[in-house]
């Protein structure tokens, strides 16, 4: 009788059941070695990098605006709804919450700009329009003179104290919401978002801040740390958004990328104020014109010396664009270094000048009204400062006062 062979046999859906699971791994290791094999095989793209270059005493960075390319049609604006609705853009909206984009359809981190309303017509043919997602509502408000902190897309206090004044200097129902009335209101009048190329060389224009006081002041320039904090600062932009809308960015904001895409707020062209409000209960500061007309409103964090000092009428004594900041030890008990020093140091200009870009000083020993180096702190933390700003609204003020004008800090707008 013939030797019969042994046959090892499986039913049909068992070995295509094992098929199938060896082509997914395959697939799988396959997809995981692919960007490391092209990564190994494409030249450095550092050496085709066009970077940045520090610009003036102010250590910007030039930015040159460009068209968006066509891009997929923008997201519909939400449904308005009855008067006493609000409307939502998303989930995730809420006081204290992560500051990421929402709009009126989830974004995915894959692909952020299918769902992220930019804009692809130049400003020229751009047709005023609502806006129809948070970031888009917090940069038309800016058109309009008011500032409600770092631009990040999420409804907090600082969004809702903005829209109350709008609701407010627009006769309407004054809730801090975003109802029908106050979205059809609100006008976009350029485009939202703008393409930015990025030029000249970038680890030129970056600068390390140290810790100590010391060796800050041996510092020439106390300029940007990052390409990131650059075009937070000169968006308005939280750092979180600017890192969601380019991901080709990587953490610390000094990687390869020559284009970037920016929120696009325009405040008012500058005009000479009358008067300034500082509201020591609300934190934040308003300008007004001689006719008792709203100029500006920006976020305030009151210092120690605003909280507990007096409140009434003071003046403007001096304007200082990229001032220097004397560090006086005196007033930095707290610090094992400032206690060593027993001396007085001179901080060199900068963004990242313990006073920002610009120093407005008051008729009052101490007193003065100046930029940040940290913005997204504003109106939330109190400073050894007095009435500090975001250096983009420091700036802006700095185009509106005057010397002599008055200052009224209190409790009361």
């Amino acid at each position: 009788m013939p030797k019969r062979h042994r046959t090892y046999w499986l039913p049909t859906d068992a070995r295509t059941r094992r098929r199938r699971s060896i082509w997914i791994v395959g697939l799988s290791v396959a997809t995981l070695l692919t960007p490391l094999v092209v990564g190994l095989l494409q030249p450095d793209r550092r050496e085709r990098l066009d970077g940045l270059h520090a610009s003036g005493a102010s250590g910007a960075l030039p930015l040159a605006a460009t068209t968006i390319p066509p891009l997929p049609p923008t997201v519909p604006v939400a449904s308005l709804g009855s008067d006493a609705e609000s409307v939502h853009f998303g989930g995730g909206i809420h006081a204290g919450a992560s500051p990421l984009f929402a709009s009126a359809r989830s974004a995915p981190e894959s692909a952020p700009h299918r769902s992220w309303n930019l804009e692809s017509v130049p400003s020229s043919t751009f047709r005023p329009r609502p806006p129809s997602n948070l970031v888009e509502v917090q940069i038309a408000l800016a058109s309009s003179g008011i500032d409600v902190g770092p631009i990040d897309g999420v409804m907090g206090s600082q969004t809702e104290d903005g829209l109350r004044l709008f609701q407010s200097r627009h006769h309407l129902a004054v809730s801090g919401r975003l109802d029908g009335p106050t979205l059809r209101t609100l006008s976009l009048t350029a485009p939202p978002f703008i393409r930015t190329r990025i030029s000249a060389v970038i680890t030129q224009s970056l600068v390390r801040i140290p810790d100590s006081w010391l060796a800050k002041s041996q510092l020439r320039h106390l300029g940007f740390e990052s390409i990131i904090e650059c075009l937070s600062e000169q968006s308005h932009t939280h750092p979180h958004l600017v890192r969601r809308l380019n991901p080709s960015l990587n953490g610390t904001g000094t990687g390869i990328a020559t284009d970037v895409v920016l929120p696009n707020p325009r405040m008012p062209t500058p005009r000479r104020g009358a008067r300034i409000r500082i509201n020591l209960r609300s934190r934040h500061l308003r300008v007004s014109d001689d006719s008792g007309n709203l100029l500006c409103h920006f976020p305030c964090s009151i210092g120690r010396l605003g909280s507990s000092g007096p409140v009434g009428d003071m003046h403007v004594t001096s304007v200082v664009k990229d001032p220097n900041y004397t560090f006086d030890p005196r007033v930095f008990p707290e610090s094992a270094e400032a206690r060593s020093l027993g001396r007085r140091l001179v901080l060199p200009p900068g963004p990242n000048n313990p006073v920002g870009t610009t120093w407005i000083g008051l008729d009052r020993p101490g007193y003065g009204i100046h930029g940040t180096p940290i913005p997204e702190r504003i109106g939330r933390t109190e400073s050894h400062g007095c009435f500090r700003l975001a250096n983009w609204n420091a700036d802006y003020l700095r185009q509106l006062v005057w010397i002599g004008m008055p200052v009224s800090v209190g409790d009361k707008d």
